[in-house]
């Protein structure tokens, strides 16, 4: 077999082991590494901790300073941690931040730190929030509807015996309890979480306890890759282009 029907040979049998997409697809966007779920059409920050990984990095001050300057109050359903108590809304202080655990903070610091990424357009986007717990949220194992339930469950493969930390996907998870976006309606003191120890969702999270706070964008910020068909038709005809450039010219042979 000539090298270049054994080049092609090969790539053809490359092409044959393709058969569906990812999906995750861990990517680049302005810069920042994020991870696109085609299920949820959703983008997350490659960094599942990405406020303890800044406050890290730029100083824990500085950065709580600079979110506090950015989202100063949360509105939220008036309860008793509101400021005042009962108002609807929550003035955001350094008391919403922990000092001892990176990137731990109150259900009020998880908004602010949103508030703060999409100011500052993180990964080029200015729609960052927290997950959904889903529109009829509910507490459980797998809960339909949840954004961090298919993650965990549908993308990742997590159960309660295999939690998500020390994915290929993503860096920094933590083995703890993640903030969700939606508030607990007959008890707004609370809100909703996701525990990537076992895979529960719940909704008893009074708002001032520091649980980690891991953002979602809507749609794909990485650079949206080639369909399955479409790679193959266009790999084939890379194909058929090299198969023509290297054809043999045929001798002509002078009598």
């Amino acid at each position: 077999m000539s090298k270049n029907r054994t080049l092609m040979a090969g790539l053809l049998l490359s092409l044959t082991s393709i058969t569906t997409e990812a999906s995750l697809t861990v990517g680049y966007a302005d810069g920042k590494s994020v991870v696109y779920s085609s299920l949820g059409n959703i983008t997350w920050t490659g960094d599942a901790n990405l406020l303890g990984t800044l406050q890290n990095k730029l100083g824990y001050e500085v950065v709580v300073n600079s979110i506090i300057a950015v989202s100063p109050v949360i509105i939220d359903m008036p309860n008793i941690f509101d400021t005042p108590a009962n108002s609807g809304k929550h003035t955001v202080s350094s008391l919403d931040f922990d000092s001892n655990r990176l990137g731990a903070v109150s259900w009020f610091g998880a908004k602010a730190f949103a508030s703060y990424l999409n100011a500052i357009n993180y990964a080029g986007s200015n729609r960052w929030a927290l997950p959904s717990a889903g529109s009829t949220p509910q507490s459980g194992m797998n809960p339909p509807g949840s954004q961090f339930a298919e993650l965990f469950y549908n993308e990742l493969g997590g159960t309660a015996l295999n939690p998500i930390p020390n994915t290929a996907n993503f860096t920094n998870e933590q083995t703890y309890f993640y903030w969700l976006a939606t508030e607990n309606a007959p008890y707004p003191s609370n809100a909703w979480y996701f525990a990537t120890s076992t895979g529960y969702q719940g909704s008893f999270a009074t708002k001032d306890f520091p649980l980690y706070a891991w953002v979602v964008s809507p749609g794909n910020l990485t650079s949206v890759p080639l369909s399955g068909a479409a790679w193959l038709f266009s790999a084939w005809i890379g194909l058929m282009v090299l198969s023509m450039r290297y054809k043999p010219k045929a001798s002509i042979i002078i009598h």
